[in-house]
């Protein structure tokens, strides 16, 4: 498999620049990272909707609650891991309001690479997650994030997390595709086990699922980009469909996308759901890609758990 990359934050960017010219009451916010983030290509076009908030993430959430009280369309911006601080301004000023702003956040997971473990977060999703109202979602390539973002802008209700990276990702997405909220989409087919992902894991996934095809396993590859609320319908129909399930993602399988789809096997249809992703450890300075390999994530380890899955050996390594 092959496939062009292409950034998401820089789509992200841009797309907010387009929306700028249509949407006169959209605004963005943020954390003196526009650069990194993209966000300071719809400040050079609209300077009078940006607000760069300095280094004052709390204060962004507070302003951003004002401004959607105002009747206006909010996106805020950070550093994943910086956004996490606010978390105390996120649950009383906007959730428990239940208000319309969206934050975008960028270089989360491990693909930060070399900023290490102190920048490379891997549990924002469970934290996110966690929060009443709160939607949540991991576009897979630069072709769903423009749709999430045009989803959010038309009429996307209540606070919305997108988490965006660092790193630019293969382009898995045909250009006809829309962004449903709480709908995943199957890019493969099978019959033996499935294999669900988000995000960065997906095309690693779909890397997997061929070279499990020479050991005469077909898996199935669902893109499970809408954590929140989450397509349980999808999730059960591949549990009886194929028996067994393997969820990858670039974030701890405490609280994150595993956690979602093992509660609703647990609850609709129990069968065996086995989880890759981070552990119970921090992560490390390196190259992004190297460091999927370090924490036993690569396209081979996809291979090894969904083979064993499939088997039916006793999982004890990916507990």
């Amino acid at each position: 498999m092959s496939a062009a990359v292409e950034s998401l934050r820089e789509t992200y960017g841009e797309e907010l620049r387009m929306l700028g010219e249509r949407y006169k009451e959209l605004v963005v916010l943020d954390a003196d990272l526009s650069t990194s983030t993209k966000t300071a290509t719809f400040g050079r076009e609209f300077p009078g909707r940006f607000f760069n908030m300095g280094i004052a993430e709390q204060s962004m959430v507070t302003t951003a609650a004002g401004l959607a009280l105002s009747g206006k369309k909010v996106f805020v911006s950070t550093f994943a891991v910086f956004l996490m601080r606010t978390y105390e301004q996120m649950r009383q000023s906007v959730c428990y309001n239940n208000l319309d702003v969206n934050f975008v956040v960028t270089h989360a997971g491990l693909t930060v690479g070399e900023d290490g473990a102190t920048h490379q977060i891997v549990e924002d999703v469970g934290i996110m997650s966690g929060l009443p109202h709160m939607k949540v979602t991991v576009p897979v390539d630069s072709i769903e994030t423009r749709s999430v973002i045009d989803f959010l802008a038309e009429g996307g209700k209540g606070p919305n997390y997108v988490r965006l990276t660092r790193e630019k990702f293969p382009v898995l997405n045909g250009k006809d595709y829309v962004f449903r909220q709480g709908i995943s989409t199957t890019f493969k087919d099978g019959d033996d086990i499935t294999i669900i992902g988000a995000g960065s894991m997906v095309a690693l996934a779909l890397h997997a699922a061929e070279n499990l095809k020479t050991k005469g396993i077909d898996a199935r590859v669902i893109n499970m980009s809408s954590i929140k609320p989450i397509d349980r319908k999808a999730i059960v129909k591949a549990a009886r469909e194929t028996g067994k399930i393997v969820t990858v993602e670039e974030h701890s399988i405490y609280n994150g996308l595993g956690s979602r789809v093992s509660e609703v096997t647990a609850e609709e249809y129990p069968v065996p759901v086995w989880r890759l992703g981070m552990k119970d450890t921090f992560g490390k300075s390196g190259k992004s890609w190297e460091l999927f390999e370090y924490f036993h994530m690569g396209v081979e380890d996809i291979v090894k758990l969904a083979e064993t899955c499939f088997r039916g050996v006793k999982n004890e390594n990916f507990s």
